[in-house]
């Protein structure tokens, strides 16, 4: 599914995305950074907001993690046959969702030797199943599990979960699995973070595809890298708190203008 919205494609933007492709060009070290907007291009709602899932189906308590430390079983159980209203609307819609024109571009990106690292908000999943290797998933991916000892991440079909032995076990190092989807009151995983910051201290060009960069630690990486001296290119259909310190900010959807801005390099 594709949705991205209609647009005016003026003189000015045209000159905007010629010069985005020219900054990708020149920049030594690429990396980018996406959030909600891009997934909402591809049937994804946004959490909040006018017809976000959250508002419209409740949101999920925010101690879930404390509460699966206190009783993993139960929130297993839960997870393998979701009764609340959220929990079951999130996993319908992210079962349907299909990369858009903007997941795409941004692996083509990565293909042509052009983009060094995606860091994403999203844990659709959809940057992977669009061809993207080279991906820091801040808040995790709902289709993988997460060892919490090891950090070690499997695959579904690599690690069985059997509902009668709940939690399961690290077959490492024993340690209890989770989903990696990072729940409210739950640290960003280490290597996550790690890699991120490794990715940024590197960069001196930033692509922030799809996000208002307000939510911490995400908010800070643009701003590191125009600490750097860096540039950073914004693709968001509305202005953001971001916009007047970009070094350019295209407004439009991101599948359209990403698609662009591939095409262009």
């Amino acid at each position: 599914m594709d949705s991205s919205p209609s647009f005016w494609l003026t003189a000015a933007l045209i000159a905007g995305l010629t010069r985005a492709a020219r900054l990708l060009h020149e920049a030594r070290y690429v990396i980018a950074l996406t959030g909600a907007g891009l997934s909402v291009e591809s049937g994804i709602p946004p959490f909040r907001g006018k017809g976000g899932l959250w508002t419209t189906h409740g949101e999920p308590p925010m101690d879930g993690y404390q509460r699966f430390l206190r009783d993993p079983r139960r929130e297993w159980e839960e997870r393998l046959t979701p009764r609340a209203a959220w929990a079951i609307a999130l996993r319908d819609t992210l079962a349907q969702a299909k990369p858009n024109l903007g997941h795409r571009a941004l692996a083509e990106l990565e293909a042509q030797g052009k983009l060094a690292c995606t860091i994403t908000q999203n844990v659709d999943g959809l940057h992977r199943m669009a061809g993207t290797q080279k991906l820091a998933e801040i808040h995790g991916n709902h289709t993988l599990l997460r060892c919490l000892g090891c950090i070690t991440r499997f695959a579904p079909e690599k690690l069985k979960v059997d509902p009668a032995d709940l939690p399961p076990r690290c077959p490492q190092c024993g340690g209890i699995i989770k989903w990696d989807t990072v729940q409210f009151g739950e640290p960003i995983p280490a290597d996550v973070l790690r890699r991120c910051y490794t990715e940024i201290e590197q960069a001196d060009c930033m692509l922030v595809v799809g996000t208002s960069a307000t939510v911490y630690p995400a908010a800070e990486f643009p701003h590191e890298v125009l600490r750097r001296k860096g540039s950073v290119i914004e693709v968001n259909p509305e202005e953001t708190e971001l916009t007047p310190l970009a070094t350019l900010s295209l407004r439009g959807p991101a599948g359209a203008l990403l698609a662009r801005i591939s095409r262009q390099g």
